[in-house]
């Protein structure tokens, strides 16, 4: 499965399955690829919600999924989808044969991602493994809830959960495989994915792609 996910920036993740492309808040992408059959974004901050990245990664017929809250601003990027889905937390879905749940992604202790925002992780079920891809979250009751076989969580701190509390989220949920991201650009340095592994408990591996 580690060779079907590629990780950029920030919270920028591209998952390839069966042939068909996902990606995930894409943001300052190098080059127009625009081979996304789905873009999946978490919330509406720059670094997540990028018109300029999404118009660089969409497809000719790619379906833009986006939390409820988003569905006016994300017509500002209507012109790069075949069509705009949206979603809401704890909620499960089939889109165009994709099927997926959502988690709710939220700060406890911070006033950057509040609750009541309706913001999202996603939990993809790519062929019986269950891909968790957490967004801009702390360690809520939800994220300690979920099941999956490989996640991707922050670990940059400030905004979302730092090193150690994205440690001690993987050592409840307990992934085959975790890939640490949001860190080592805006916020966050490379020190982080290296002291997050570290933390990591023995049985889960930890790739480190940024």
């Amino acid at each position: 499965m580690t060779d079907k996910i590629r990780v950029f920036k920030q919270n920028h993740i591209r998952v390839d399955y069966e042939g068909r492309i996902i990606h995930i808040d894409p943001f300052m992408t190098d080059r127009a690829v625009n081979d996304a059959d789905i873009i999946m974004i978490t919330h509406d901050h720059h670094d997540h919600f990028s018109v300029e990245d999404i118009a660089k990664t969409a497809g000719k017929h790619t379906v833009l999924i986006v939390p409820e809250n988003m569905r006016d601003k994300a017509g500002e990027a209507e012109a790069y989808a075949e069509r705009i889905e949206t979603v809401r937390p704890g909620e499960s879905y089939d889109i165009d044969g994709i099927r997926f749940e959502t988690v709710a992604s939220y700060n406890t202790d911070k006033p950057f991602h509040p609750k009541a925002a309706g913001w999202v992780g996603y939990i993809l079920d790519l062929g019986g493994k269950r891909i968790y891809i957490a967004g801009d979250t702390d360690a809520t009751d939800e994220a300690k809830s979920v099941k999956c076989d490989v996640a991707l969580v922050p670990v940059g701190g400030t905004y979302t959960m730092d090193a150690q509390q994205a440690a001690g989220l993987v050592n409840t949920i307990r992934p085959e495989l975790v890939i640490p991201v949001h860190y080592g650009g805006i916020v966050g340095t490379r020190e982080d994915g290296k002291n997050f592994k570290e933390l990591v408990a023995d049985g889960i591996q930890v790739e480190l792609y940024i």
